[in-house]
């Protein structure tokens, strides 16, 4: 299963872990609603620094893949040069 689908897994039983919570609290409409808001808000910003994480990790391995690349180029050429010699 990849990683992709574990975390948006969890992420909902959350958010619906914390909406039944907050619906069968025992708070007025008005409460209620600001809490809704509240954990949205809270979910959201969570769901930005686990993109953010992932993003930042794709970029590095994108970085150290170019890397790897550059440097076998580099050495295929240092091949066919020496083969002409």
């Amino acid at each position: 299963m990849s990683s992709g689908k574990v975390l948006l897994g969890v992420l909902a039983g959350l958010a619906a872990g914390a909406l039944i919570g907050i619906l069968f609290a025992p708070d007025k409409g008005s409460e209620t609603r600001k809490k809704i808001v509240k954990k949205g808000e809270e979910y959201a910003d969570e769901i930005k620094e686990k993109i953010n994480s992932l993003l930042d990790d794709l970029s590095q391995k994108i970085d150290e893949t170019k890397a790897k690349a550059d440097e076998m180029a580099s050495e295929a050429q240092a091949t066919v040069e020496d083969a002409k010699v």
